[in-house]
């Protein structure tokens, strides 16, 4: 591995390889946890970044040393020209090579863009699943979708987007009935399950700490079905993960709340209308996409991106009592 270029390494010394980019802010469900039932605004069509701007920035962030960039949203497939942005993302090349391109998506339009996506580069996807069972979804989602997400599911495995992750928020009195059925699916299907913690990025600002199963009470359910073999080290990624003996799966917990992983944090974040982030939990942004307007050289956009880098702060801290939860929900964020 080429040595770490200054501006993506922050004060804390921290080496970001892992760029999250938000394709649109639009989504074609409305998740109890991320938006109320009528949706939230969306952002204006001029304010979005074009499909050139996107690539640019991306082109800059890998040349200093990205390495991963993940698309989301939102629903990062109904952007209209998400194929063409994977082939142009897929062909970028930085110290050391081509960057690996995933995916986070509800699966809705997989059957329909899979093979596509896969021949455009895409290496693997994450899907959300909170539940297996048709009127949770319908409550949890408010759209009567199951069938379809299930499908889609099935559409990334036979396109070869692996490995498939599955990823559920557990919720208190809502689904952490499930939490053995939905490793048990994974299981049996060949996928990895993630388990997450739910965390302040509703647009209704009406998280309860309360309300969320912790990363404690997800492994004592699965411990009581499974034995299992917690890995080493996991170096920058979000899930602690545990092989589960006597199959071949694996089940992790994104326990971002009451076992934050901050020190480790690799990621950055360009939202769809080109603000650049530095934490999830950020109320500080980088305007990228002014720059790039207002004629700015890639030395410039590079600057940028140090100095975003640079003002990191070391944690999130959700549990401080002066936390503010971010202006912008997840879906305006992009996860």
């Amino acid at each position: 591995m080429s040595a770490a270029h200054p501006g993506l390494v922050d004060r804390f010394g921290r080496q970001h390889r892992d760029l999250r980019i938000s394709l649109t802010d639009r989504c074609s469900l409305r998740c109890t946890y991320c938006m109320p039932a009528e949706g939230v605004p969306w952002l204006q069509r001029e304010s979005m970044l074009s499909t050139d701007e996107l690539v640019r920035i991306a082109r800059v962030a890998v040349e200093m040393g990205i390495e991963e960039i993940r698309l989301t949203g939102g629903e990062p497939l109904l952007r209209a020209d998400v194929v063409d942005v994977v082939d142009r993302l897929a062909r970028l090349e930085g110290p050391t090579g081509r960057p690996e391109l995933s995916l986070t998506t509800n699966a809705l339009r997989l059957p329909a863009l899979a093979d596509r996506l896969h021949d455009a580069g895409l290496a693997r996807v994450n899907i959300s699943l909170d539940t297996l069972r048709r009127d949770r979804f319908l409550d949890l989602t408010r759209r009567d979708k199951l069938t379809e997400t299930l499908a889609g599911i099935a559409a990334a495995d036979a396109a070869g987007l692996a490995p498939i992750k599955i990823n559920a928020v557990a919720m208190r009195g809502v689904n952490e009935d499930e939490i053995v059925d939905l490793t048990q699916f994974c299981v049996t299907h060949g996928y990895q399950m993630r388990f997450i913690e739910q965390m302040p990025l509703d647009a209704g600002h009406t998280w309860d700490r309360n309300a969320m199963v912790t990363g404690e009470e997800i492994l004592a359910l699965l411990t009581a079905r499974w034995s299992l073999v917690e890995r080493g080290d996991r170096g920058a990624a979000p899930a602690q993960v545990w092989d589960i003996e006597g199959t071949e799966a694996s089940v992790g917990v994104i326990a971002s709340v009451t076992r934050p992983f901050c020190g480790t944090c690799d990621r950055v974040r360009l939202t769809a209308d080109g603000q650049l982030r530095a934490c999830l939990f950020s109320r500080e942004e980088s305007d990228l996409r002014g720059l790039m307007r207002g004629g700015a050289s890639d030395e410039q956009l590079a600057d940028a991106v140090a100095t975003c880098l640079r003002l990191k702060r070391p944690g999130h801290d959700i549990d401080d009592p002066t936390f503010l939860q971010p202006e912008r929900p997840m879906s305006a964020i992009g996860g």
